[in-house]
């Protein structure tokens, strides 16, 4: 991806994309297209010294500066702070590509500065390499670090910012408060310590806007000086860590070259030549990282404030991990959360320093089974699947049929109930203080279509296995009470849920799932109206709405304070990890024809443009309800990745179709 000028002509303008890379074990470093920090979660450094959490600032940016003998000084750097003042380094900016990483090019007169910034992966570095090809004046190129040590979800103020400098060869150690502490090498610079000087006030507006603290100070422990010739050319790293590693036996050089190779593999492996696919490709690669409490791979849900989250992981496992031909991971991912199956659930969040993992989901673990489907659907491991995971999904099964936690259990008729007017269990859990902004206790759609869907799963598996079937009657009991219960004959689609207080008819999207799972629920012509409804309420380019326009409780902007946001998160905005659900239904109802996965080629083609425009690369986690969808909440979001490149690759078979996607 190419950008030039035309895409900063203001700072404003230059903010609105963001750059991301990653480590491979939670860390990352990201800022604005132009460099800047718009944002209390953009920094060069943001390490994750628990993998994949405790994620803290170290390196929150560098001042970039040229000076000359006359007294010129020329700065390359972008902020903003609270008084209103904007450093227009930007305006030297011109031209950023982003292929495996992030590479900016700067011009002043007759000097050229390109710079590109990667990551070492499995460890908490950042190196930031500049190519300085100087003009016919001898000048000075000046590199200003911003430190900070705090938890990347807060902000910092001068007060709080105690930090000792230390000068050891050419390594400057900076230590904070207890054992923490960040270390710089800049080959070839000179390193002058300054004595209590700080960066005062920089401004966050994406904070301003979400009604958060919005400011901040950062510590300047000094600046390095590297003296470059008239006509010189001349490279520099500079290289961040908090690794205890020796720092002078890294090579930047190397490390970029071996990030770039890798990134390239996981191209070639995939084997897409579709190039949104490719894309996607990449960007799933920054979702997939270590835990150190399970030993194994796990799935960040979103960049750049969650974690990893058991909902998440199984409904982005096929595209992150299948669609890009990573079996290996795979199977790791599926191993892992077998071992921590309990009360017939899957964990919902995993343990961190020795704690209990949290089960407070209904549908993680049905999501499983249909995980499980699709890792044989596309390597047939059947073997692994009979002598590792198949006792865990008959845990599972045995947990919904008799009860368990959370007051999830089969009724009756087959159908599966959970939770409380106090629990929000499903993925639509917005909840603010005892305030449950969508109430789904109860039995709902969703859930009754994923619960069919693993019933008939483990029917096939126990045939296969050579075990009594048991859940073939279920599944036939519950497909028929679902018919029956859920049909809204009114509206002409699905009841959103049914509880004590009666049939929900409020037009949701979670009813596509009866209809887009390997195994629907409902099929015929009510599964053709099901699509033409959301179809005609729910979509958008980017998405389904999670509430229809009619609704007098739908919200077609995400904005605010956290209250507002909460209020609005299930209640109009656009998700688009539904609508790769959607497609797979629309694809499967429209009989599977060439023409049928043609057409559906008009659900992906708008996502060629949204990755130049907001997470670069990868595809926001929601959307506005209302035009023009507005890109919202976190910039790179698994499920939105995983979804995309899912549908594209297994539903639509995009390369088959001979379809590229260029930009």
């Amino acid at each position: 991806m190419d950008f030039g000028k035309s895409c900063w002509y203001s700072y404003q303008q230059g903010c609105q994309r963001e750059w991301l890379i990653t480590n491979g074990i939670g860390g990352y470093s990201s800022l604005s297209l132009i460099c800047s920090n718009n944002r209390r979660y953009h920094g060069l450094l943001v390490s994750a010294s628990v993998p994949p959490t405790k994620r803290q600032l170290y390196l929150s940016n560098i001042l970039e500066d040229m000076s000359f003998e006359d007294g010129i000084t020329v700065s390359f750097s972008s902020f903003q702070t609270g008084s209103g003042y904007i450093n227009n380094g930007y305006t030297h900016l011109q031209r950023v590509e982003y292929n495996y990483l992030p590479e900016f090019v700067y011009s002043y007169k007759d000097i050229f500065v390109k710079k590109k910034v990667s990551m070492k992966q499995g460890d908490n570095t950042v190196i930031v390499q500049y190519e300085v090809r100087n003009g016919h004046k001898e000048a000075v190129f000046k590199l200003t670090p911003l430190i900070n040590n705090r938890d990347h979800h807060y902000t910092s103020k001068s007060s709080h910012l105690k930090f000792g400098i230390k000068h050891e060869a050419n390594v400057i150690r900076i230590s904070g408060d207890g054992e923490s502490e960040i270390r710089f090498l800049v080959d070839g610079g000179e390193f002058k310590s300054y004595n209590d000087c700080f960066f005062y006030d920089m401004l966050y507006e994406i904070e301003r806007e979400r009604g958060l603290d919005y400011t901040e100070d950062h510590f300047i422990p000094g600046c390095f000086s590297i003296k470059v010739k008239p006509w010189e050319t001349k490279t520099v790293s500079f290289i961040a860590t908090t690794e205890k590693y020796d720092l002078e036996s890294i090579n930047a050089s190397r490390v970029i070259q071996s990030e770039e190779e890798r990134l390239k593999e996981l191209l070639d492996r995939a084997g897409l030549q579709n190039e949104l696919c490719r894309r996607l490709v990449l960007a799933a690669d920054s979702f997939i990282v270590y835990r150190k409490s399970t030993k194994s791979k796990t799935v960040i849900a979103g960049y750049p404030w969650f974690t990893d989250w058991g909902r998440d992981t199984m409904i982005a496992f096929s595209g992150l991990t299948l669609a890009t031909g990573r079996y290996g991971d795979a199977k790791d991912i599926l191993l892992t959360f077998s071992k921590y199956v309990n009360h017939g659930l899957i964990p919902n969040m995993f343990p961190d320093d020795g704690e209990e993992p949290a089960y407070n989901s209904v549908d993680a673990a049905l999501w499983y089974f249909e995980a499980v489907n699709s890792y044989l659907s596309y390597t047939e491991d059947y073997n692994f699947i009979q002598n590792n995971i198949y006792g865990c999904l008959k845990d599972i099964c045995s947990g919904f049929v008799n009860g368990t936690i959370y007051d999830i259990k089969m009724s009756d008729e087959g159908l599966v109930t959970a939770g409380s007017e106090n629990t929000q269990l499903t993925w639509m859990d917005a909840k603010v203080g005892d305030w449950v902004v969508t109430p789904r206790h109860g039995k709902a759609v969703e859930i009754n279509a994923l619960w069919y869907n693993a019933l008939t799963i483990m029917s096939g598996l126990s045939e296969r296995f050579g075990d009594i079937d048991i859940y073939s009657s279920i599944a036939s009991k519950t497909k028929e009470s679902f018919q029956r219960e859920f049909w809204n004959e009114k509206d002409q689609c699905l009841y959103d849920v049914i509880n004590s207080e009666g049939k929900n008819s409020d037009i949701r999207p979670n009813q596509i799932l009866a209809i887009g799972l390997s195994y629907p629920v409902i099929d015929g012509q009510r599964a053709e109206k099901i699509l033409n409804k959301v179809w005609e309420e729910l979509y958008t380019p980017y998405g389904l709405r999670s509430l229809s326009v009619t609704n007098s409780g739908y919200k077609g902007v995400y904005c605010g304070n956290q209250l507002e946001r909460d209020g609005a998160y299930h209640q109009g905005t656009v998700w688009t990890w539904l609508l790769g659900r959607f497609i797979k239904a629309y694809i499967h109802i429209k009989g599977g024809t060439e023409q049928a996965r043609r057409s559906a080629l008009e659900f992906i083609n708008p996502f060629s443009d949204h990755v130049k425009n907001g997470g670069l690369g990868s595809i926001s986690e929601i959307f506005d309800g209302d035009n023009p969808h507005y890109p919202r909440g976190c910039f790179a979001q698994a499920w939105s990745v995983s979804e995309i490149l899912r549908a594209a690759v297994e539903d639509i078979g995009i390369d088959q179709l001979g379809q590229r996607i260029n930009y």
